[in-house]
């Protein structure tokens, strides 16, 4: 039996942290970026205001590949900014490029409590997956399972079960179709029929 490898140092300057309980991945470190710290970070969403909007990003190893630390620990963001299809920040902690080459695959983590507020009319798509959908008679449609952007509009992909099989349904999220969401009943309600 091979002994047990030693447990990943974290990397220079960053501290041991417990994840906030509403955190939320927002996106994960792809490399290095220069030679003075920085490192480029590829968001999960086309807006990444949620990086932008939190100087305390939690990080986790990559679920694949190479771990160069383990657990969860605290980076303080110093700056960060929109480059490309990207975003490219600095922490205090790190400051040349090995030290941003050791954060290479970590997923990046944010409270969800430190998200700007959304304007009216205005959703993170995180708020609403998991939302049951109804038609204007009340018929359940079934359970947001995830959006996708299709370019000009947003798509509500819904879960359903029909005849003991799980099916999906697209919904667009557009004003034409959802006439409400309502995040505390956890409902939308959408002008659409079980047979479109």
């Amino acid at each position: 039996m091979p002994p047990d490898r030693p447990a990943a140092a974290l990397p220079a300057g960053l501290e041991s942290a417990d994840l906030p309980a509403d955190a939320i991945e927002v996106g994960r470190i792809a490399d290095a970026w220069g030679i003075k710290g920085w490192f480029k970070v590829l968001p999960h969403s086309a807006d990444p205001q949620a990086l932008f909007s939190s100087k305390r990003w939690y990080l986790q190893p990559s679920d694949r590949g190479i771990k160069t630390f383990a657990g969860t620990v605290l980076m303080r963001v110093r700056e960060a900014k929109e480059h490309s299809d990207s975003v490219v920040a600095r922490c205090d902690a790190i400051e040349d490029r090995s030290g941003a080459e050791a954060l290479k695959g970590a997923r990046v983590f944010v409270p969800r409590s430190s998200f700007p507020t959304a304007a009216e009319d205005e959703y993170y798509w995180i708020d609403l997956i998991g939302l049951d959908v109804v038609n204007r008679e009340g018929v359940a449609l079934g359970t947001v399972r995830e959006l996708i952007s299709t370019g000009p509009q947003t798509v509500l992909v819904v879960d359903y079960e029909e005849a003991g099989k799980l099916q999906e349904r697209m919904i667009p999220f557009v004003a034409v179709y959802v006439d409400k969401v309502d995040l505390p009943a956890r409902r939308i309600t959408v002008d659409w029929q079980p047979d479109y």
